[in-house]
Formats: structure tokens, sequence, C-alpha cells
């Protein structure tokens, strides 16, 4: 893996649930520097393509030095929005995302381009931070705390309702009750945080033609 690729910047294992195959189209969200990517890329090979997608142009040109420093011929790195994806319709067999869609202020077309551009049966397979829990005006106003991927976390039932308004299909939303200690507690020991917001893993599917 190139240096600098992990930026420590996740909350899951997208890649677990993903169930990638030789030969598949992969669109990260969110990519940073490229570290799900390259894990993509193998499990994808030759035959495949990785696209990861990132708002940051800095670390755009990191990935693809990454990329270039790695020998990575099947992936590469586009700037824009999650919410309005660089790729065309029904061009991808399956997206994937590790703990961005809660830093987006509109997940619900974040969700609708994702299933504009996934072929029909395609999925999705992200990890991301969920709230079970009322999160406190505080919480909410706290700039680090979103920074930091806890006060941009989507409710359960909203993340359900927003991927069913998108028009997916087959939604699986299962919550990793071990991230509220490594994960969540460790940002903020003392606040309590960890009683309301945990990370999930979330699958759905693109309905077939």
């Amino acid at each position: 893996m190139p240096e600098g690729a992990n930026l420590g910047l996740w909350c899951g294992n997208p890649q677990a649930i993903a169930s990638l195959k030789k030969g598949e189209v992969v669109l990260d969200l969110g990519c940073g520097g490229g570290f799900d990517c390259f894990l993509a890329s193998r499990q994808v090979g030759s035959s495949g393509r990785v696209i990861g997608v990132d708002i940051t142009p800095e670390i755009v040109v990191k990935a693809r030095d990454n990329a270039k420093s790695g020998n990575y011929a099947n992936v590469e790195f586009r700037l824009e929005e999650i919410e309005h994806l660089p790729v065309a319709d029904s061009s991808v067999d399956v997206i994937i995302s590790n703990c961005v869609v809660n830093l987006s202020f509109d997940k619900l077309q974040v969700y609708r381009d994702a299933h504009r551009v996934l072929k029909p049966g395609g999925r999705l397979a992200f990890s991301d931070i969920v709230t079970v829990g009322k999160l406190t005006k505080l919480f909410k106003s706290d700039v680090d705390k979103l920074t930091c991927c806890i006060s941009g976390a989507a409710a359960v039932d909203e993340l359900k309702a927003a991927l069913e308004d998108a028009g997916f299909k087959d939604i699986q939303i299962l919550l990793r009750e071990e991230s509220r200690s490594f994960i969540i507690r460790d940002c903020f020991p003392g606040t309590g945080v960890e009683d309301f917001v945990l990370s999930a893993s979330i699958q759905a599917r693109k309905n077939e033609l």
C-alpha cells in the first residue's frame, strides 16, 4: 500500500461487505488518499476498474500520486462532490464509502445520485456513523463534532427512509456495537456520546430492469 494512502479517517470496513468480484467497476465516495480504492483494486483485478471521488483538490492529487507510485493501473481519481458524481448513468457495479456520507448536508441527493450511476442490480456497501438517540443542540452545532463525523450522523430510520426514497431495495443496516468503545468514546471521552452514536455497515441494492 502506498505510504500516505491510509489517512486514518474510517469507521468500518466496506470491503468486508462489498463481496467484490473480478471485472467489476467500483466507485468510492470520499476516497481520501485512496486506501479503500487500492484494496478494491486487488479484488476486481486487471479486468475491473476502481474510481475514487473526493471534493478536496489536494487529496485527489495525493491519491493520484499514490496510485502512480503503487502502480495501480486500474484505479483513477476524480474531483467532485459526492452529491453530483462525475460518473455516467448505470455504469458502476458497486459503490463503497467509509465514514463520509455523514458529512454531506444533502444525504438524500447522495443516495439519489448513487442510484443513478449504479447498474441495474448494482449495490451499495457503506460504513458510516449513525445515531440511535437524539443528538443535543450542542452536539449538532459543534464544528469539531461535525468534522469528526458525529454531528452529521443520520438516525437509523432516517437513513433507511432516504435509501428507500432514492429507489433502493434490500436495505440492511447492521449496527456495530463494538464501535461505541474503540471509535466513538475515544474521540470524545467523558461526553457520553457513545450512548447514542455508533458505526454501522449499510447495504442496499438497485432494482434489476
